[in-house]
């Protein structure tokens, strides 16, 4: 399996006997440049596909499930103006989803968080500021990020998430180690469907339909207008073929709070 550690066992020793073999009988530099070369590149895919599970074991699909269901999940809120657009076609057309949350916007949304609970969808951990050096923070001040959202959540309505989903996607060791010591479950995706681009909004519907099949895990922003437009055909286009959209927790059978 093509993970961080494996690579490093590979690259690392190799690289070593490249070393010794340039001081002591002349070999050739390109082999040791192709070698770096060849980390950086799968390091850097790594920390941009979560669906890799390059440095972290991420749960993106449940292709086992029996039941015709998939997960929405919902990411960058809660938003003022756009969740509530949300919610309110999720329950006209009976889906539930799983939103995750950043935590300076639920501070200044908190009646949305409640509603959202109260719809029977459930909420997860998105970073407390969705920071865009999010990738760059130290162990701790990942940790300490994560748990300054938990404890907003956990004071606004009693519960303990367990579900997270970094910033951007982005992982790395640093991640990966306070996820580990925080015990959550980390969470990506099977169907991105890149709704945050300038890409139209057929473009971006066309996207999640290509391949959507029963426990696939879509990736949606309630963050725009163009978002809300695509959900609505997208819960239109389930209907029409007896797929349902349930919360993470229904698909995988976990517990989104401890």
């Amino acid at each position: 399996m093509l993970t961080y550690k494996n690579v490093n066992r590979i690259c690392i020793p190799l690289l070593l006997v490249f070393i010794l073999l340039r001081v002591f009988y002349s070999f050739s530099f390109l082999w040791i440049s192709i070698l770096i070369i060849t980390w950086l590149f799968l390091t850097a895919f790594g920390s941009f596909n979560i669906r890799s599970n390059f440095f972290l074991k991420a749960i993106n699909y449940n292709y086992k499930v029996k039941e015709s269901v998939i997960a929405l999940t919902f990411d960058d809120g809660p938003n003022a103006e756009f969740t509530p657009k949300i919610l309110a076609l999720l329950k006209k057309h009976n889906a539930k989803a799983t939103f995750f949350l950043i935590g300076n916007q639920i501070e200044i949304n908190k009646e949305i968080v409640q509603e959202i609970l109260e719809e029977g969808h459930t909420i997860g951990n998105h970073t407390f500021s969705h920071s865009n050096n999010f990738g760059f923070l130290k162990t701790k001040e990942v940790i300490s990020d994560i748990k300054k959202t938990n404890q907003i959540v956990e004071k606004l309505t009693g519960l303990k998430l367990k579900y997270f989903r970094p910033a951007f996607g982005v992982t790395n060791p640093r991640i990966a180690k306070a996820v580990k010591e925080l015990g959550l479950n980390t969470f990506g995706w099977s169907i991105r469907s890149l709704d945050t681009t300038k890409d139209s909004k057929e473009k971006i519907f066309s996207r999640i339909i290509k391949n959507i099949k029963k426990g696939d895990v879509v990736l949606l922003h309630d963050t725009s207008n163009k978002s809300v437009e695509v959900l609505e055909q997208f819960l239109v286009f389930l209907d029409k073929n007896q797929l349902k959209s349930v919360t993470l927790d229904q698909l995988f059978n976990c517990k989104a709070y401890a």
